[in-house]
């Protein structure tokens, strides 16, 4: 009797103990979900066949590969990426987005894997050349809601009329149409855009305020996804893997900020 109560109770504990594994197995092959709002290429944007591309999306499959996760991409609006990590809709937030002091109360942040400077798509006939251009009444303004651009602009530029919306080519557009003057973003983004109409726009390309850095979000209180991800930026820079995007994605933009002088994208100081 004692050796079959003996048989039974190690059964029951290797019972247990696979049950166990198989929950471990199950939390490692459960895909990831990378929330980013697909509406700012080269970064984060859709294909020919409506697929998800880009710079943060071969980032965030690169990660996905390095903890062994299948990643789903999750489209979402900008004002629902944060949102949808408190939700628990996403894991993480990979959208270019900047670090703040304010985004961090509700999300944490991994360190920064890329730099960023505000500068100003004009329109031509606008005569704006410096920031102080744009601080004038009868001046207007176009941001897009809830970035950078818009908070400096709430901040700097209250003498100016701002026209928010929720998309970075309605922005551009207005500019384009000369319904605004200038449209706040990123140096990237503005010359880019700059390139694609220049025979409507200037760019101004002169750093109004300090370098800014982008990360991923997690939801707060993640220590183990963002221990991950932090020892993943670590390992894909020194591997060359922000070398690799650049020549991909962005060589053209590489060779235009080495020409001007400026800091690259992901030249991030430790």
């Amino acid at each position: 009797m004692k050796k079959i109560a003996i048989i039974l109770s190690v059964l029951v504990l290797l019972t247990a103990l696979s049950g166990c594994a198989g929950n471990n197995a199950a939390s490692n092959s459960k895909p990831l979900v990378v929330a980013m709002e697909l509406a700012y290429p080269p970064f984060e944007t859709k294909d020919n066949n409506g697929s998800p591309s880009g710079v943060s999306v071969d980032f965030a499959k690169a990660f996905g590969e390095y903890v062994g996760r299948e990643v789903v991409i999750e489209n979402t609006a900008w004002d629902g990426l944060i949102p949808s990590l408190q939700t628990g809709k996403a894991d993480m937030v990979v959208s270019s987005m900047t670090i703040t002091d304010e985004r961090k109360k509700t999300v944490d942040f991994s360190d920064p894997y890329a730099n960023a400077l505000l500068a100003i798509l004009a329109n031509k006939n606008s005569g704006i050349k410096s920031i102080d251009d744009l601080n004038q009444a009868g001046k207007k303004v176009a941001v897009k809601q809830g970035t950078t651009g818009d908070i400096y602009a709430q901040k700097h530029l209250q003498n100016a009329e701002l026209i928010e919306l929720t998309d970075e080519s309605a922005c551009v557009t207005e500019v384009v149409q000369g319904k605004a003057d200038a449209f706040i973003y990123d140096q990237l983004t503005i010359y880019r855009n700059w390139k694609t109409n220049e025979g409507t726009t200037d760019a101004v390309f002169i750093p109004f305020q300090d370098v800014e850095q982008w990360g991923v979000a997690v939801k707060k209180g993640n220590a183990e996804l963002l221990d991950q991800i932090n020892a993943f930026i670590a390992k894909f820079k020194s591997e060359g893997g922000f070398d690799k995007l650049t020549e991909k994605y962005l060589s053209e933009e590489k060779a235009a900020f080495d020409k001007l002088g400026f800091q690259w994208f992901f030249d991030v100081k430790s």
